[in-house]
């Protein structure tokens, strides 16, 4: 950040042709301004994990319901098995009992039906022995499933919460320039150009700063959340070059480290925000008409709740 406030300095400086930077301090600059963009993609490859973590949990939990259906179905199955053979053995043992008293001619059917009869109830016992440990095995399985999905629902809940939350922030502006929606889990805040910079500005306007002002005050006591500030341009090139912003992907990124330091300087934690650029590439329609174009200039911020719960009761199965 401090290093943001240097190259900003000179930019500035660039611009008004009033200040000389030497090239061993402008080399210094450059490297340190390389390393912030090697560690806003590791920050950005981190957020890709998350997101595969996000799919992972969900294959998870699909997989656990299924085994939770089968698991039943298989108790079921047994019930039923085992009530047949509680039958069977009630029927032989009043047959052993009737040979008992019968004629000793009938021995040898005896002692078939004894031998018949000590079989059944090896199975019996069997039977009962699997009927039980898949008892435990449901009530286990249909626990954890109840717990994935509690997490699951207070997730949800607490994301449209935060949803409806900014959104009532939010109200006095245009729905032009400031739309929230709920996607995959997350909030996203899409704030258009021309409520936040000028044509190829990097300086947030009064407006722009009111509204991130707003937004900030609604979610800066959430601890429990990553925020993600993505600048987005069409694909025009920038009319006026400096040694600092070359294309769209440095004015992106510039654009969005501005916003991040509005929101920490309102109240948000700098440890939950990341900025990053995605200069043109990633566009909401094709850049073939100035509707288009202005859609496609925008600063995104992404709100992603914390999984460290859900990860606790997946390590714990």
């Amino acid at each position: 950040m401090f290093l943001n406030k240097i190259l900003f300095g000179l930019l500035l400086c660039s611009l008004f042709s009033s200040c000389i930077v030497s090239k061993k301090k402008y080399d210094a600059l450059l490297a340190q301004k390389i390393q912030t963009d090697a560690d806003l993609s590791d920050r950005a490859t981190a957020l890709d994990k998350a997101n595969a973590d996000i799919k992972d949990l969900n294959d998870k939990l699909a997989r656990l319901k299924e085994d939770t259906t089968n698991l039943g179905i298989d108790q079921r199955n047994t019930s039923q098995r085992l009530g047949a053979l509680e039958k069977e053995h009630h029927q032989l043992n009043t047959t052993y009992k009737n040979l008992m008293t019968s004629s000793g001619k009938l021995n040898r059917d005896l002692t078939q039906q004894q031998e018949q009869l000590l079989a059944i109830q090896q199975n019996l016992e069997q039977t009962r022995k699997l009927n039980d440990s898949l008892s435990v095995g449901l009530a286990e399985r249909e626990k954890k499933v109840k717990e994935l999905e509690q997490v699951l629902a207070a997730k949800d809940k607490a994301v449209q919460d935060l949803k409806n939350k900014i959104t009532g922030a939010l109200l006095n502006f245009k729905e032009g320039d400031i739309t929230v929606k709920v996607k995959n889990g997350k909030v996203y805040v899409s704030l258009a150009e021309q409520l936040l910079f000028g044509s190829g500005s990097i300086e947030v306007d009064s407006k722009g700063v009111t509204a991130l002002q707003q937004l900030a005050k609604a979610i800066k006591d959430q601890k429990d959340i990553n925020i993600l500030v993505e600048g987005h341009t069409d694909n025009v090139p920038i009319s006026k070059k400096s040694q600092y912003m070359n294309d769209n992907w440095d004015l992106s990124v510039m654009r969005a480290t501005a916003i991040t330091k509005i929101l920490t300087k309102a109240g948000v934690s700098a440890q939950q925000v990341t900025p990053s650029g995605r200069g043109e590439y990633m566009p909401l329609a094709a850049n073939d008409t100035p509707q288009n174009k202005q859609k496609n200039r925008r600063t995104e911020i992404i709100i992603t709740p914390n999984l460290d719960e859900l990860f606790k009761i997946l390590e714990s199965n």
